[in-house]
């Protein structure tokens, strides 16, 4: 059960505290794109969402988008907030997060993942020994095999409830 769960859970990325995670040695971000960062139906980030990623350099952070996404949308989405994106990273495999790591000169053990889904973000995270930040899904459109986890990952959180 460890390796579906997170070291912390928040209701969305603008609720992570960055200097927290500065504190723990975190230098490197991996993160998620759809239900994440923004809505899973949309192509615009948030202006909330800009502002954090902004400063993430403010906390001596970088930060590369790890999607599973296909989609073309993603890669001008990654384009017009300024980060590097892995797509198509069949996530919770390890080869797109070391990817991920090798964009940023990175290792694992200065990284975190961030994400909204257990079976994919914290679980491929965990299996890097990276430390795992959940955050609550940006939307309820998802997809069909995706809700199917979220009842799985109900289970898991037992309750847990997200920090503001």
């Amino acid at each position: 059960m460890r390796m579906l769960s997170p070291d912390r859970y928040h209701s969305s990325v603008t609720a992570i505290d960055l200097a927290d995670l500065q504190r723990g040695g975190v230098r490197h971000l991996l993160i998620d794109l759809d239900n994440t960062l923004m809505p899973r139906d949309s192509s615009e980030v948030p202006p909330d969402v800009r502002v954090w990623i902004d400063r993430l350099s403010d906390h001596g952070m970088s930060a590369c988008l790890v999607s599973n996404n296909w989609h073309a949308h993603v890669t001008s989405v990654a384009e017009s907030i300024g980060l590097p994106i892995v797509a198509k990273a069949l996530k919770p495999f390890p080869s797109a997060f070391r990817k991920g790591l090798r964009e940023l000169g990175g290792s694992a053990k200065h990284a975190a993942v961030i994400g909204d889904q257990i079976f994919t973000d914290v679980l491929g995270g965990n299996l890097l020994g990276m430390t795992t930040v959940l955050v609550a899904p940006q939307s309820t459109s998802d997809l069909p095999h995706t809700l199917v986890l979220r009842r799985l990952e109900r289970l898991v959180l037992a309750g847990r409830e997200p920090l503001a």
